[in-house]
């Protein structure tokens, strides 16, 4: 009998082991996809204009997967070395916290939830399974790991922004990294945790993501409701604090009724036009002038729900419809990458998109605007100062 519990335990520590190293990858790469290209000719005058650019990117998932960003990966679309091979000065990083099963644009409910089980499978800290406020302190716990290690700099205030931006200008290749929610369901309908966030780092609140939640409703929800009266409370309070709001998947209605209350620019971190791409993902156009009127910025995305064609081309075409409708100084980069999303170019070939918007006879100007500028001034301008 002895013998046969040394083998079953011997099996069930080699199972968990394996489960350990390998299930995570497996559940990521089927999920962040890469489509096989030929590699990219990036043309002299391409590569020499992107390795002068402030580059910044206003969307990536990379928190919710189990593997080390300092190390450079096999899968996935980012990692601290390609960041670097991109020559991204700046990288929101955003927290998912749940998604509901047989996610769809169109329509879902907030009764199931698909992330319980990608944590659990990727050995989170049981605080995490069940508390969705300590899945964002748990990926913002990530970032400053990172930055601990020196790799990355939290950029929490204008001042750390300026710092950031004055290393880049000297050469330096230090990654700034600014926190965001994906959905505000983490606060578990506790204003306080709002603040309690912030204090940790949280500068970028997104209000919804695929469902309705305690805020309102959101544009892949069962209600196109707007504000609640705690998502009126949430807005109010994250002005105060110098916190920047994003709309992503919010509903119309919601979109409005933010734009109403706010005084502060918003930005649409990641999505594109519905007249350059008619989905389910995308908001009117109407709507989106707007919100430009109101000083919001959209990060285009680089995935085919956002822009229909997901080519470097198509990118950038979806970048151009962006600037004719809203003007230069609204739109950048959004790539949403590492979001269960399959995408053509990963974040170390975004020299491609500069190259391609000089084939498309963008101006430098407008080059410059777009791949990280526009991100650059609306940070230097709206988030907190020192305290």
């Amino acid at each position: 009998m002895r013998k046969i519990a040394v083998v079953i335990l011997v099996i069930a520590t080699l199972s968990l082991a394996v489960a350990y190293w390998w299930l995570p990858g497996r559940i990521e790469s089927s999920l962040n996809g890469r489509i096989p290209h030929e590699t990219y000719q990036v043309s002299e005058a391409g590569r020499r204009l992107h390795d002068s650019l402030f580059v910044a990117d206003l969307h990536s998932d990379s928190l919710l997967w189990k593997r080390n960003l300092a190390d450079r990966a096999d899968r996935g679309h980012m990692d601290l070395p390609r960041l670097r091979d991109g020559n991204v000065a700046l990288q929101v990083f955003s927290a998912t916290t749940k998604s509901p099963k047989g996610q769809n644009y169109d329509e879902n409910d907030a009764d199931t939830d698909q992330i319980t089980s990608l944590v659990v499978a990727q050995f989170w800290p049981p605080r995490t399974w069940g508390s969705l406020f300590e899945r964002a302190v748990y990926q913002l716990e990530k970032v400053k790991a990172l930055a601990a290690t020196g790799e990355l700099k939290l950029v929490t205030s204008q001042q750390e922004m300026r710092a950031l931006v004055e290393a880049r200008g000297q050469g330096g290749d230090v990654v700034g990294a600014v926190y965001l929610i994906e959905g505000a369901h983490p606060l578990e309908g506790d204003i306080d945790n709002l603040d309690r966030l912030f204090d940790q780092g949280l500068r970028i609140v997104g209000l919804t993501h695929f469902f309705d939640n305690e805020l309102g409703g959101s544009l892949h929800g069962t209600t196109g409701d707007g504000l609640t009266e705690f998502g009126r409370a949430v807005v109010k309070r994250a002005d105060e604090l110098g916190m920047i709001i994003d709309i992503a998947h919010a509903s119309p209605k919601m979109v409005r009724e933010v734009l109403d209350q706010t005084t502060r620019p918003t930005i649409l971190s990641h999505g594109g036009l519905k007249g350059n791409c008619d989905t389910p993902r995308n908001l009117d156009d109407d709507l989106m002038v707007e919100f430009a009127k109101r000083g919001g910025l959209l990060g285009v995305g680089f995935w085919d729900a956002a822009v229909c064609d997901d080519t470097p081309a198509g990118v950038v075409k979806a970048i151009r419809y962006g600037i004719d409708l809203l003007g230069i100084d609204h739109v950048a980069l959004g790539s949403d990458y590492d979001g269960a999303t399959a995408v053509r170019f990963d974040v170390g070939e975004l020299a491609i998109i500069t190259d391609e918007m000089l084939a498309q006879e963008f101006t430098e100007a407008e080059i410059r605007a777009v791949m990280g500028d526009n991100a650059r001034r609306v940070l230097l301008e709206n988030l907190p100062d020192s305290r």
